[in-house]
């Protein structure tokens, strides 16, 4: 059986029974629920509009029998997948795991999808960035290895 992981959700609520939703925009794995091992950044998603924002905390137990892809960093493969999911492509993956094209990294991506940059050029802008991570759940199945633990109230600073 697989060790148990503690991993974060920030949002604008308390999220007790997580759930796969349709978003404006395409994120980085595509459509699904999204979390992060690293505190802090669930801490600056939840903050991130002016609003009290929940930081929720989850056991995860990564389920064998489920199709996973695992970035272990930013890599050909990793900004291909991501630059497909922002175009709007679906994958198969019950859960997808890797670094976060944040807001800079994804400048660079849009300008690297758009032409005026390289693909050279874009990990050389990208390499010097803090580290980051999520972990994405797309499918009922994928969200079963999910267990509510509690949560946390922050307000932006």
């Amino acid at each position: 059986m697989a060790d148990e992981r503690i991993i974060y959700h920030g949002s604008q609520q308390i999220v007790e029974q997580p759930e796969i939703r349709q978003t404006k925009y395409s994120k980085d794995f595509s459509v699904g629920f999204y979390c992060t091992i690293l505190k802090e950044q669930a801490i600056r998603w939840a903050v991130r509009h002016p609003v009290v924002g929940y930081v929720n905390e989850f056991a995860y137990r990564e389920n064998p029998d489920l199709k996973i892809m695992h970035f272990a960093e930013m890599t050909e493969e990793w900004l291909d997948f991501i630059v497909a999911c922002r175009n709007g492509n679906s994958h198969d993956f019950d859960i997808v795991e890797g670094p976060m094209a944040n807001d800079t990294i994804y400048s660079y991506i849009q300008d690297f999808i758009d032409g005026n940059i390289s693909r050279e050029a874009f990990w050389a802008l990208a390499r010097f960035k803090h580290p980051t991570h999520q972990i994405c759940f797309h499918s009922p199945e994928a969200l079963k290895t999910l267990t509510f633990r509690r949560y946390e109230r922050y307000e932006k600073e």
